[in-house]
């Protein structure tokens, strides 16, 4: 082969090289850039209150406690829900009530936290300490109350055609430039203590639930707590894995839900939750059956044997 075809042979194969090299850092680049633009969610989150969601700014919302303590606060020890609530339909209203009249007799009625069942979506977000674990193909959530609960979120994926229902539903997320959409349906109705918030409130096969997460300034988390404190109650923690930093400066995290169920509610309606940075590690709890803990005069449901096994 003469020199100038080797010549242009090397020139075209230096070429080659380069582009390939190019198109190599230019998809480490875009995947970079990918990379940068997810939140990072990583870290422990305490919302110190108890015991509902959070109102939203304006629009539906939750069902509230009729009944207030002197300082204007719902009052924790009497959890009668508002069964007036313009989103509850009459059957669902009932229902509500119903579990008011109980908690004004002075007996706690049993809900998914106080009997240690696992917790369904949306009554789950009330949880006073959260993680959420970030992976590419899926996120994990942990919480923390009352019994270390673990939910799975498919990333990128749709639901499937044919939904089996679950206690915590099919979730699905993915995000939106710096916010975590969860969509979550297939809820089991069918199971004892099947109710979307402390106050009984029920739901349908039909329950859709919408979460969005995403880091916000301390003024808007303080704006949010302000709403916290006129409904729900300051819960003080000895364990520092739920206590508030006060020291930490960073962002707070968002989270507002909407939810949506035709069987139930009138319309769909939103409530949020707002968390800070947890001054300790994750703690340790466990949530313990208690035939005589959470009833006057009577002892909680629990399995029990009615004839001998041999």
């Amino acid at each position: 082969m003469q020199r100038p075809e080797l010549l242009l042979l090397a020139a075209l194969a230096m070429a080659a090289a380069a582009l390939g090299l190019g198109q190599t850092f230019g998809a480490a680049n875009h995947a970079t850039q990918g990379a940068a633009s997810i939140p990072d969610f990583a870290g422990i989150w305490a919302h110190p209150y108890w015991p509902g969601f959070d109102p939203p700014l304006s629009g539906p919302g939750p069902v509230l406690n009729r009944v207030r303590a002197p300082s204007g606060i719902g009052n924790s020890d009497q959890l009668t829900g508002d069964y007036t609530n313009p989103i509850l339909k009459p059957e669902a209203a009932a229902i509500v009530k119903k579990y008011g009249e109980i908690s004004a007799t002075g007996v706690t009625y049993p809900t998914p936290a106080n009997q240690c069942w696992p917790q369904p979506v949306p009554y789950i977000l009330w949880t006073i300490g959260i993680q959420l674990l970030q992976q590419k193909d899926k996120i994990t959530i942990l919480y923390s109350n009352p019994d270390h609960e673990v939910r799975q979120v498919r990333m990128n994926q749709p639901h499937p055609a044919r939904v089996t229902p679950s206690v915590y539903g099919d979730s699905v997320g993915h995000y939106e430039g710096d916010t975590l959409v969860i969509d979550t349906v297939g809820i089991r109705a069918d199971r004892k203590f099947a109710m979307v918030d402390v106050y009984g409130t029920p739901y349908s096969p039909a329950l859709h639930v919408v979460e969005r997460y995403r880091l916000v300034d301390d003024d808007v988390a303080k704006a949010a707590e302000a709403r916290t404190r006129k409904e729900n109650l300051p819960i003080p923690f000895n364990d520092a894995g739920l206590t508030v930093d006060a020291d930490y400066k960073g962002k707070a995290l968002q989270l507002e839900f909407t939810v949506q169920d035709e069987g139930v509610f009138t319309m769909p309606w939103k409530a949020g939750m707002i968390y800070r940075r947890a001054a300790g590690a994750w703690p340790e709890a466990a949530c313990a059956e208690n035939i005589h803990e959470y009833y006057a005069g009577k002892e909680s449901e629990v399995p029990r044997a009615n004839k001998p096994d041999f």
